[in-house]
């Protein structure tokens, strides 16, 4: 066995004692309908193995935060409806740290929740905010920006978020304009956030070399957080405050099923982050992607001769090209002469939409929903 020197013993424990107040929310309440029929009102996309990997995208996060939080500060905030599925798919979650949503109200409500806990839990924690459905692929990049945010957020009362360096004029994404510190190289001070731009502005943005897409990946202390809620959403944080004594006890669960309908429908975004002064981002590459069409799903997969992309099997295409098959059931799909299409075969039905108007897919699943009900969703 190989001796470990004092020197090396001391970092190790100072690094797992900056732990123990480390937090990760992993945001999964979503339904993910732009991925209609494979994400279903029953099992959204993050539920879901999309990338064809033998995990689901929650699975994949979860592992992913482990490298940095350990797994009983990691904390799961999700619609009710899906407790069950977030313990079946993390049988080693503590089954407290699963925040169950009585209805959706966005991403400030379900933040503001978990804040509550953690801070009753850990006074001087610091938190990372994540999306369940993202993917990542240079985990070791990811890492380490998430590492130097944290230290950022110990010593400063500063809302932090990563922004990813653009490599295109894309208009799926939100964009974060940023100037310069002078005393520190890496985090930025934010001038401004844009919703999806229309592909003049977007390219625009590329060319002025001072946007970054808007990661939807946070990190704070939670009293920076909780303090900039009371100013910012006070509606928000009086609701959620009001039960300080009920978190991790026996009436918490009905406290918040009172309170939760009555929030406000906000985003963390525009409720919090647009507002707010002390708003930096740390600029980051590490291969991610929000995976919020199936197009963006496309991009990350291998790719025939054709150009044709593949998740699943029994797929059989003849004279078709730039198209994308996902076939998770047991049929055979067979297709002839498509040329930029999604064909995507869920429980309830079968999906064949052009590629270039998958944004209208939402559109689609709420006339669905208006012809046939709740049933093909």
């Amino acid at each position: 066995m190989t001796a470990i020197s004092s020197k090396n013993l001391h970092l190790r424990l100072n690094f797992l004692d900056s732990m123990k107040d480390d937090y990760c929310v992993i945001m999964a309440g979503g339904v993910g309908s732009r991925f209609w029929p494979v994400s279903t009102q029953k099992t959204p996309k993050q539920f879901l193995d999309i990338l064809g990997t033998g995990e689901s995208l929650l699975q994949l996060t979860c592992k992913r935060v482990q490298k940095i939080v350990p797994l009983q500060n990691i904390l799961v905030v999700t619609n009710e409806e899906y407790c069950d599925l977030v313990k079946q798919q993390l049988p080693n979650l503590p089954e407290q740290n699963i925040l169950a949503e009585p209805v959706r109200r966005n991403t400030a409500p379900c933040i503001t929740y978990a804040a509550f806990r953690i801070k009753k839990e850990s006074p001087d924690a610091s938190m990372i905010i994540t999306p369940s459905d993202h993917l990542i692929t240079d985990e070791d990049a990811y890492i380490a920006r998430l590492k130097e945010a944290l230290n950022y957020s110990r010593n400063n009362d500063y809302l932090i978020t990563l922004g990813i360096k653009p490599t295109r004029p894309e208009t799926g994404y939100g964009y974060i304009q940023y100037k310069d510190l002078q005393d520190e190289v890496d985090l930025k001070k934010v001038k401004t956030f844009t919703e999806k731009p229309d592909a003049e502005h977007a390219k625009m943005f590329i060319e002025s070399g001072d946007f970054l897409w808007n990661s939807g990946v946070f990190i704070w202390n939670v009293d920076t957080l909780l303090n900039n809620l009371k100013k910012h959403l006070p509606d928000v944080f009086e609701a959620f405050n009001d039960g300080w004594d009920k978190y991790n006890s026996p009436d918490e669960a009905a406290f918040i099923q009172t309170i939760y309908p009555q929030c406000l429908n906000v985003s963390i975004d525009y409720g919090l982050m647009e507002k707010a002064e002390n708003v930096f981002v740390l600029p980051a590459e590490f291969g991610w992607s929000d995976l919020g069409t199936w197009t963006s799903v496309n991009e990350k997969l291998a790719l025939d001769e054709h150009e044709n992309a593949f998740i699943g099997k029994k797929i059989l295409l003849y004279n078709s090209k730039n198209c994308l098959v996902v076939n998770q059931g047991k049929k055979l799909i067979v297709a002839e002469g498509l040329d930029g299409y999604v064909i995507a075969e869920g429980e309830k039905a079968i999906l064949i939409y052009p590629k270039n108007k998958e944004q209208e897919i939402k559109g689609v699943v709420n006339d669905v929903r208006a012809k046939w009900g709740e049933a093909h969703i």
